[in-house]
């Protein structure tokens, strides 16, 4: 995740298009790529194991 953050972070600083030679590169938007790494760490976070678990209360004593 933080190579994801040092590529967008380089890549924000540099030209969105470039062309020499009759060859164009485009890369995708700053915007796009941080999205892209949001998505990666969500399914990452939910792959690591559960979040919420559900239990069910037991009460110890009397209940008034």
């Amino acid at each position: 995740m933080a190579d994801n953050a040092a590529n967008i972070n380089t890549n924000g600083q540099g030209p969105k298009k470039v062309s020499s030679d009759g060859v164009s590169v485009e890369q995708h938007s700053v915007k796009d790529q941080i999205e892209a790494d949001r998505y990666e760490q969500a399914n990452s976070a939910a792959k690591s194991g559960p979040g919420i678990r559900n239990r069910k209360f037991r009460s110890r004593g009397p209940v008034f």
